[in-house]
């Protein structure tokens, strides 16, 4: 699917998985419908399972937007205090449009406690997330989920998004895009894909390995590092920092709070508890403050430091210089704070985890995959740089080009159901989709085209940071027929939507998961001599769905 095509479809208010490999350009189509959002006085909100990855989107974390904070599964009377959040309740009362990115990395029970959030704080409605029109975007190849446990920090594999009770509800159309913006190498592609669909040869390796350095070969010092472990990016940031003239500041971290929600901040909070710095550092900013001048993920070197303060100023990439002053980072539980912390929004960043390095676009880097212990980390490592030449590879271990079989399961679900969604909403007239488009516009009260204020981290009208506040439906008027679900579906048979939907009537199981019971019915009426259409009545599934399950189930013709 093109992003023109994602785009027509993401304007009909239709719930959508905006998904396609690394540099389709997710973020440059969830921009352009940004745009047109406050163009047209539409509330929306930016929000990614990850602190950088919001900055990317200038927006926030979904954990933070939603004031699910650090919970990830709550009784009914925690619940009820995370409703005494008056500022999450309002935020999510005047939007009409969530964006979720990097989706891949939020786990199920995290996305249903949002989606139970939304519909609680939005009242008196069973629709998925209040009614939001909800966009999730990602690619769920990159890095999975992962949770902590309560105690220590041992961490555990999670459940995908997609296999939550909230996506099966939500039912989103998926848009897979297909044109590629960030890899200018065709071969370096092709070995990309390859990795994505486990399909990687020898050849192939031996290309990749062909990037690796020799004995005595040293890599260019100004490149960027990625490494696997955080003992490796501390080890490389620390030797470069001793390499450097002069006596290094400490600036520790304060804490106050609460023991649990005390460790899980300090736990997630990008700067560290002892930050060492010197002059001609090289430096990643770790919050967002646009009124300074920086936001996380900011990278610059420490010029200085200030005769009266000691606080160091930064020279951003940018040309700006910044004095670094502490920030603080809080938990809240309804109106009151359980825990804070302070310290300089800073880290040092001559190198980084592969972890942190998702949605970076690189010319080049240095890396090490010879200890990659996830799926998905070395292609997300790789897929990084543009090209191929730009790799210089320190370690390679096979274990890299590996991806999660349940994710290249359900890719080739996501990949039909895109292209579906493409012959649907590409068959409708220019005057059909612009009833589709009109029909949404109505429900979120647009008034047509207004200056583009308001966006996530400027002020806004009220002088005060946020989103420009939502143009509310006249008072009186009614939801025009045919708004269910998140989704503007018009009175047109024509509708994109309503086509879309007409077939999930058809076939209530299409694009679901193949379960074992399903697959043991398949190969009984299979094995009885049922043919194909007798097999996708009684399993609620398309023809071509049920072929290709027989083909991969090696059942015969």
């Amino acid at each position: 699917m093109t992003q023109d095509q994602a785009f027509s479809i993401l304007k009909t208010g239709a719930n959508v998985f905006l998904t396609g490999e690394a540099g389709a350009g997710k973020t440059h189509v969830v921009n352009r419908y940004a745009e047109y959002l406050r163009g047209r006085g539409i509330a929306y909100a930016m929000t990614a399972s990850t602190g950088i990855a919001a900055t990317h989107l200038r927006g926030m974390t979904i954990h933070s937007w939603s004031g699910v904070g650090v919970h990830r599964d709550i009784d009914d009377e925690g619940f009820r205090h995370l409703l005494k959040n008056r500022v999450a309740v309002k935020r999510i009362r005047s939007a009409k449009v969530l964006v979720i990115d990097e989706v891949s990395m939020l786990d199920a029970k995290t996305l249903s406690l949002v989606e139970r959030m939304c519909r609680a704080a939005k009242g008196g409605t069973t629709l998925p997330f209040g009614g939001l029109q909800v966009v999730l975007v990602g690619d769920f190849f990159q890095l999975p989920p992962v949770s902590r446990e309560e105690k220590g920090s041992r961490e555990t594999q999670s459940r995908f998004a997609f296999e939550s009770s909230t996506w099966m509800a939500l039912r989103p159309v998926v848009c897979y895009l297909s044109e590629q913006h960030r890899q200018e190498d065709s071969g370096f592609l092709e070995i990309l894909s390859a990795i994505r669909r486990d399909e990687v040869t020898d050849a192939h390796l031996e290309t990749v390995r062909g990037r690796l350095l020799g004995e005595g070969d040293i890599p260019d010092e100004d490149l960027p590092r990625l490494f696997t472990h955080n003992a490796d990016v501390d080890r490389i940031n620390m030797a470069a920092l001793a390499r450097l003239p002069g006596k290094a500041r400490v600036f520790r971290m304060a804490t106050r709070g609460s023991e649990k929600p005390l460790t899980s901040l300090i736990r997630g909070c990008l700067s560290p508890e002892q930050l060492e710095l010197k002059e001609g550092a090289t430096v990643m900013f770790t919050k967002n403050n646009p009124d300074e001048g920086y936001v996380n993920g900011t990278i610059g070197t420490v010029t200085g430091f200030s005769s009266s303060t000691k606080f160091p100023t930064v020279r951003t990439r940018d040309g700006e210089s910044i004095t670094v002053e502490p920030a603080d980072w809080a938990v809240e539980e309804g109106d009151e704070i359980v825990a804070r912390i302070r310290q300089l929004p800073l880290k040092l960043a001559w190198a980084m985890t592969i972890h942190k390095s998702q949605g970076v676009s690189l010319d080049a880097a240095v890396m090490d995959l010879s200890r990659v212990f996830e799926f998905g980390q070395g292609y997300v490592a790789l897929s990084r740089v543009r090209t191929l030449s730009g790799i210089s590879l320190l370690g390679i271990s096979d274990r890299a080009f590996m991806t999660h079989p349940d994710v290249r399961e359900r890719d080739v679900l996501f990949r039909e159901e895109s292209a579906t969604a493409e012959r649907v909403f590409g068959s409708r007239s220019k005057e059909e989709a612009r009833k589709d488009e009109d029909a949404f516009l109505l429900v979120c009260g647009a008034r047509g085209p207004v200056e583009q204020k308001g966006e996530m981290g400027k002020k806004g009208r009220n002088g005060r940071k946020g989103m420009k506040k939502g143009v509310e439906l006249p008072s009186g008027s009614s939801t025009p027929k045919g708004i269910r679900s998140g989704v503007a579906i018009p009175p047109s048979r024509g509708s994109g939507v309503a086509k879309y939907d007409e077939l999930r009537k058809k076939y209530p199981h299409a694009y679901m998961p193949w379960k074992e019971n399903e697959d043991k019915w398949l190969r009984t009426l299979h094995a009885g001599g049922a043919d194909v259409e007798s097999i996708s009545k009684m399993l609620g599934r398309q023809p071509g769905s049920i072929r290709s399950r027989i083909e991969k189930l090696e059942l015969g013709e």
